[in-house]
C-alpha cells in the first residue's frame, strides 16, 4: 500500500466517523517556543491548554513534522528521521478511552478491501500505563487482545505531559511484532526494535502541577473535560504495510535512494557505510524540500540554520558517495514528484523551491572544497601535536568564512578521530553575535561588513538625531556606500547607504518603522530614502536610491522627512501606548508588551495573556482609549536616569535595552513608558482608534491590530455604508438589524427542518412499499432494490435500517441502492435473527462493492459503500441476492 493511499484511508476513515479533516499546518510553528513543528498535536495545542475554544469536537490530520535532536542517528537506525508525517485523531471533550481504542484497532485490523489497513491482529501488542486499569480492561475485554500481549509500563514510556503545568495523562501504545529476525521475543517492554511502536494514544484526563522531568510532578486532579490526542507515524506504518525493513525503503524514500545510486554509481545494500549515507541523503532531501516549501530559507540562525544544516549534510554525503558536481536538481525533482502526490502545493511552488535549494547547493559547493582542505590541514596539524582536540578558532573560521555548520565540522572531525573545542567555538560565536546585533536589526541594509560604519563612528562620533524637534535639517555626508561598498561618489540610479552628520530621520526601532523622505545636495542631486537603520550604535544609515545628479562624500545636504508618513506613524505609536495601558487596566499588569509594530495609520500590539480577551473586554478597552483621546491629554517626553524613571512608575518596553539615561514618554496622567520613538503632542491629534482584531500568535501571547486616525474613519465609514444597505434590505432601523437578521436565520433553519421532515416522511412511505416487495431467499426476508436517485448516504442507511426493523418476527436483510452525483451508493441492514443465522451486513456490502467498483465497510448489522459504475446496479442487486442465498445455505437455512 503506497503512502498516498495510507494517507487517504486515514483521513477518510475518521471523516466518516464525524471528525473534521484539518489540513497540515506549516512546518513553521505558530508558537514562539518552537522553531518548527515537531509533533502532530502542536497545531491543536491552544485547544488542549485552553487558550482557544476548538471549532470542532473531533478532528483528524496528517501533520508535517521536523525533529532534529536525533539527527546523528538518521540512517543508522530503522526509524530515526528528521522529516516525518504524523497521523492523528483528536477529541476535545467528546469521546474518550473506549472509542479512541476501538477506532484505532478497527482501522488497523479492518480488511484492506473494506477500507482498513488489514494488519494481522495476532502481531499487535499493547502497552498501557501501569496505573491505568481502565485502558487495560478495554483492550482485554472490549477489543479482545489476549492478556499476554498487554504490558504495563511506567511513566517514562506511558505517561504524557508537556513538562509544564497543564493537561497530562496516561498513554497506550500499539506495537507491531516484526518477527524473530528482528530480535528476542518478550514484547515491547523487552525489545522495541522487534516490537516497533506504531500508534500512541494519549488520554488527557489529569492536570499536573509544577515539577521537573517526566515523572517528578504532582497530579492536581482530573480535568473537567477529558481529551484524546493520538499519533501514528505514517512512515512506520508504510514500512510494515510495504514489507520493508526500515522507513528509508518505503516508496517516498526509496525513490530518492534510487536516484542517488543512479547519480553516484553506488549500489544500495552493498556496504553498510554507504547505505547510511544514502539514507541520510533520502531523509535530508525530503526534509529540505518540505521546509523550503513552507517558506524556510537557509540561514545562520533559527529555522534557517536547521534547513542549512540538513541540506548541506545531504550534499556532503553525496560527495562521500562519489558525486563530483551538482546533484540537488535531480534529487529535488525526485522528491517533488513523489511527495507532490500528497502535497500538490509543492508542485505549484516548484520554481521557487528549486531556486532556493540550487542556490544553497551552489554556495556550499563553492566553499566545500576549500573548507575541506583547511579542515584536513587543521586535523593533520592537531595530530602532529599529539592532540585529540581541534581548537575552537579553527571551527569558528570554518563556520564564519566557509559556511560550515558546527555540526558538520564536529562530524568531519569525528571521522578523523578528533573532538572539537566546542566551548571555544561557542565563545567566539557569542562575541561575533554581540558585534553584529545592530546589523541583524538592519534587515534592509544589504551589507555584511560593518567596518565601514565603525570607521564613520570612530571618525565623526555619534550621529545627532534631531527628529524629535525637526522634520527637516541641514547636514553633511560623512559616510557613503554604493551597493554595500564604500565609495567617494554615487550617481543617478545607484542604490546607496548614506550617513549624515545629523539627521531628522527616525531609524527603525522600538516597534516604530523608519522614516521615508528626501536628501538633496546644494547641487540639486536627490536621494529618495526608503529605510533608516542603526547597524552600529550611534550611526544612522539612510538607505535609498539616487534619483538625479551625483552625491559625493562630504557634500552639504538638506534632509527632509515625509511629514505625512511621520505623523501617521507617530499617531500609531501614541495609540500603542494608550492600548498598552488600557489592556493593563482591563487585564492587570501581567498584560505586558511582547512586541509591536507602528506603521502609517495602523499598528499591532502583542501582549502576554493566557487566553483570548473577551469581546466585551475589548470593547471596554477601545472605549477607554477613545475617551482618553477626547480628554486632549498633553504628550511629553523627558530624559532621566533609569532609577528616576522607575520611581515615576514608567513601564519598560519589550526587547529593548536601556542605558543609564532613558527617555520617558508621558501621556497626561494616563500613561508613562520608556520610549525612544516619535509621538503626537496631544491625544486629540489621534482622532480615532478602532481595534480590528485580537488573536493568538503563540502560547501565552495575544495580538491586537488596530487602525488610527483617517484610516479608522475610513473603515467606520465603510461599515456605516454596509449597515445602511442592510437596513434598506430588511426595512428596519440599524438597532433592529441583529433581531431581524436573527429572525431571518431562524426562519431559514425552520424551513430546512420542515424540508427534512418532508423528506423523511417520503422515505418512510417508500419503506412501507419496500417491505411489501420482500422475497424469501433461503428462509430470509430479503429486500434488494434500487430506490430513487439523489438520496444521500445517511438517508439511504436510515431507510435500510427502517425497512429491516419492520420485520419483527422473521430473519431479514435489506440492501438498498441509489445513485447520487454520478456514484452508485449502497446501504445494507441485517436484523439480529438473520445475523444469528450467519448473514453479515459487512460481507453483503463487500459483494455489492465488488460489482460496483468501489469500497465499503461497516459492522454485522449495518454497512455502507460507494462505487463507480452506475450501470452495474442491477448486477449488484443480483449479486447480493445470490450472496444472501449462499450465506444462508452455508448455515443450513
Amino acid at each position: 500500500m503506497k503512502s498516498a493511499e495510507i494517507r487517504k484511508r486515514w483521513l477518510g476513515y475518521f471523516e466518516e466517523r464525524g471528525h473534521t479533516v484539518v489540513p497540515s499546518a506549516s512546518l513553521i510553528a505558530d508558537d514562539p517556543t518552537l522553531l518548527l513543528v515537531p509533533a502532530g498535536m502542536v497545531p491543536f495545542k491552544p485547544y488542549f491548554i485552553g487558550q482557544e475554544k476548538p471549532p470542532f469536537q473531533r478532528a483528524t490530520s496528517i501533520q508535517k513534522c521536523v525533529r532534529t535532536p536525533d539527527i546523528d542517528d538518521v540512517g543508522k537506525t530503522t526509524r530515526h528521521a528528521t522529516f516525518f508525517q504524523m497521523c492523528g485523531n483528536f477529541s476535545f471533550g467528546d469521546y474518550f478511552k473506549k472509542e479512541a481504542i476501538t477506532l484505532a484497532w478497527e482501522l488497523l485490523t479492518f480488511p484492506q478491501d473494506a477500507g482498513g489497513y488489514g494488519m494481522d491482529p495476532e502481531r499487535l501488542w499493547i502497552t498501557v500505563f501501569q496505573e491505568d486499569p481502565e485502558a487495560e480492561a478495554i483492550w482485554r475485554d472490549v477489543v479482545g487482545v489476549p492478556p499476554e500481549r498487554i504490558q504495563r509500563l511506567g511513566m517514562g514510556p506511558n505517561f504524557w505531559s508537556m513538562d509544564v503545568p497543564g493537561p497530562c495523562g496516561p498513554s497506550s501504545e500499539i506495537c507491531y511484532d516484526r518477527g524473530p529476525e528482528f530480535g528476542a521475543e518478550g514484547g515491547p517492554a523487552v525489545n522495541d526494535e522487534r516490537y516497533i511502536e506504531l500508534w500512541n494514544l494519549v488520554f488527557m484526563q489529569y492536570e499536573r502541577g509544577d515539577g521537573t522531568g517526566k515523572e517528578d510532578f504532582e497530579i492536581l486532579g482530573e480535568l473537567p473535560a477529558k481529551n484524546i490526542d493520538t499519533g501514528l507515524g505514517l512512515e512506520r506504518l508504510a514500512m510494515i504495510l510495504q514489507g520493508v525493513n526500515n522507513i528509508f525503503e518505503i516508496d517516498t524514500s526509496r525513490a530518492v535512494i534510487d536516484k542517488a545510486t543512479e547519480l553516484t554509481g553506488v549500489s544500495y545494500g552493498a556496504d553498510p557505510k554507504t547505505d547510511v549515507s544514502l539514507r541520510i541523503v533520502s531523509d535530508h532531501m525530503r526534509a529540505s524540500v518540505m521546509l523550503v516549501g513552507d517558506g524556510v530559507t537557509p540561514g545562520n540562525e533559527g529555522r534557517g540554520y536547521v534547513l542549512r544544516r540538513i541540506l548541506r549534510r545531504a550534499i556532503r554525503n553525496m560527495r562521500l558517495l562519489g558525486s563530483a558536481g551538482p546533484v540537488a536538481a535531480a534529487l529535488l525533482d525526485t522528491v517533488l514528484d513523489i511527495m507532490g502526490e500528497q502535497y500538490p502545493e509543492l508542485l505549484e511552488d516548484r520554481a521557487r523551491i528549486e531556486i532556493v535549494v540550487l542556490a544553497e547547493e551552489a554556495a556550499f559547493l563553492k566553499t566545500l572544497r576549500t573548507g575541506t582542505a583547511i579542515l584536513d590541514e587543521a586535523v593533520a596539524e592537531t595530530k602532529r601535536r599529539g592532540s585529540s582536540v581541534l581548537v575552537g578558532d579553527k571551527a569558528f573560521m570554518l563556520h564564519d568564512t566557509y559556511g560550515f555548520p558546527i555540526d558538520l565540522t564536529l562530524e568531519m572531525a569525528a571521522e578523523q578521530g578528533l573532538r572539537v573545542d566546542e566551548g571555544g567555538f561557542r565563545q567566539l560565536m557569542k562575541q561575533q553575535r554581540e558585534r553584529a546585533k545592530a546589523d541583524a536589526r538592519a534587515k534592509k541594509l544589504g551589507h555584511a561588513d560593518l567596518s565601514a560604519y565603525r570607521e564613520v563612528a570612530d571618525r565623526t562620533g555619534t550621529v545627532e538625531f534631531t527628529g524629535y524637534e525637526l522634520l527637516e535639517d541641514e547636514a553633511s555626508v560623512v559616510g557613503l556606500l554604493v551597493d554595500g561598498v564604500p565609495s567617494p561618489a554615487a550617481s543617478e540610479g545607484d542604490d546607496v547607504e548614506i550617513v549624515l552628520s545629523r539627521t531628522p530621520f527616525y531609524a527603525e526601532g522600538g516597534g516604530q518603522l523608519a522614516d521615508h523622505g528626501r536628501i538633496r545636495t546644494h547641487s540639486g542631486a536627490t536621494v529618495a530614502v526608503h529605510n533608516v537603520q542603526q547597524p552600529v550604535p550611534g550611526v544612522l544609515v539612510h538607505s535609498g536610491t539616487v534619483l538625479v545628479g551625483e552625491v559625493t562624500l562630504g557634500s552639504a545636504v538638506f534632509a527632509r522627512v515625509d511629514v505625512d508618513r511621520r505623523r501617521a506613524v507617530s499617531r500609531a505609536h501614541s495609540a500603542t501606548h494608550l492600548t498598552h495601558q488600557a489592556l493593563r487596566d482591563a487585564l492587570g499588569p501581567s498584560a505586558a508588551q511582547a512586541g509591536s509594530e507602528n506603521s502609517p495609520g495602523r499598528f499591532r500590539f502583542d501582549f502576554a495573556s493566557p487566553s483570548a480577551v473577551p469581546h466585551s473586554v475589548l470593547a471596554d478597552v477601545e472605549q477607554e482609549i477613545n475617551e482618553v483621546l477626547a480628554r486632549e491629554l498633553e504628550v511629553t517626553a523627558a530624559v532621566m536616569t533609569m532609577d528616576e524613571a522607575r520611581k515615576q512608575g514608567a513601564v519598560a518596553m519589550f526587547g529593548e535595552k536601556y542605558g543609564d539615561r532613558v527617555r520617558v514618554v508621558t501621556i497626561g496622567d494616563y500613561s508613562k513608558e520608556l520610549c525612544g520613538g516619535t509621538h503626537v503632542r496631544n491625544t486629540a491629534q489621534l482622532g480615532l482608534v478602532k481595534l480590528m482584531s485580537e488573536s493568538s500568535i503563540g502560547a501565552g501571547v495575544r495580538r491586537v491590530e488596530a487602525l488610527v486616525g483617517v484610516d479608522a474613519y475610513r473603515f467606520l465609514a465603510r461599515e456605516h455604508t454596509l449597515v445602511r444597505q442592510l437596513t434598506e434590505l430588511v426595512k428596519g432601523k440599524p438597532e433592529e438589524l441583529p433581531e431581524k437578521i436573527a429572525g431571518m436565520i431562524t426562519r431559514i433553519r425552520d424551513a430546512d427542518k420542515e424540508i427534512d421532515r418532508f423528506r423523511l416522511d417520503n422515505l418512510m412511505q417508500a419503506s412501507a412499499s419496500l417491505v411489501q416487495s420482500a422475497e424469501h431467499v433461503g428462509g430470509v426476508a430479503l429486500v434488494a432494490a434500487k430506490v430513487r436517485d439523489g438520496i444521500v448516504m445517511d438517508d439511504l442507511r436510515r431507510m435500510a435500517r427502517d425497512v429491516c426493523a419492520r420485520f419483527t418476527s422473521t430473519e431479514a436483510a435489506v440492501a438498498l441502492f441509489s445513485v447520487k452525483d454520478g456514484r452508485p451508493l449502497c446501504a445494507v441492514a441485517v436484523n439480529e435473527k438473520a445475523q444469528a443465522s450467519g448473514l453479515k451486513a459487512g460481507e453483503l456490502i463487500r459483494t455489492a462493492m465488488t460489482v460496483l467498483g468501489g469500497r465499503g465497510g461497516g459492522k454485522d448489522d449495518v454497512a455502507q459503500g460507494a462505487g463507480t459504475d452506475t450501470n452495474a446496479v442491477g448486477q449488484a442487486i443480483a449479486a447480493v441476492r445470490q450472496a444472501a442465498l449462499a450465506q444462508g445455505s452455508s448455515q443450513g437455512l
